[in-house]
Parts: structure tokens; C-alpha cells; sequence
């Protein structure tokens, strides 16, 4: 089951020794590379529709104009936002973060 939830890095500090996230050596995964993909959808088909695709074809999705898309990080659910546009390419505007309870 996944809660909504506020992210704060400032809380990811050390239980035990009080000191707050930024201090307690997460410089350490900073570059570290993550994969991120914001889904707008997704849908289901057998190959015989897949093989009918062309150019123009439309492909319906489960999501509505205006829903929220989905935010992974390396695969796993993180975030939902909306789709902007930032100069002359599309970004996400996060509108919730998503903490997993597994």
C-alpha cells in the first residue's frame, strides 16, 4: 500500500546522532546515478494490435487528460506530478511523493 507523504531531506539525518541529512555524509551517494521515468500511462494489447501500428496510429492509455503521471526511480514508484513545459521541452511538476510500505 502506498501513503502520501511530504519529502523533506532536512529529516534523512541520523537517529542517533541528531545530525541532520546534509551533514550525515550523504555527499557520499550524490553521484551516484539514478534512472528516472515519468509514465503517462499504459495500456494492454495482444501482438496482432501491435502489428496493425503505424504512423498516426493512436495508442489509448489508462490515464485521462489532466491525471497526475506517475515519477519512478530506478523502477520504483517515487512521486506523481503533472507535465509541464520548460523551454522547449517537457518536465514534471511533483505534486505528491509516494512512500512505500514495503
Amino acid at each position: 500500500m502506498n501513503e502520501k507523504q511530504n519529502l523533506n531531506l532536512e529529516d534523512l539525518g541520523d537517529a542517533n546522532t541528531g545530525v541532520k541529512g546534509s551533514e550525515a555524509g550523504l555527499e557520499a551517494v550524490y553521484d551516484v546515478p539514478v534512472t528516472v521515468k515519468a509514465v503517462l500511462g499504459t495500456t494492454a494489447m495482444n501482438i496482432s494490435q501491435l502489428l496493425k501500428l503505424g504512423r498516426g496510429a493512436v495508442v489509448e492509455l489508462d490515464r485521462k487528460v489532466g491525471d497526475a503521471i506517475d515519477v519512478y526511480v530506478n523502477d520504483r514508484l517515487v512521486a506523481r506530478g503533472e507535465v509541464v513545459i520548460v523551454d522547449d521541452k517537457l518536465g514534471v511538476t511533483m505534486t505528491e511523493i509516494v512512500k512505500s510500505n514495503t
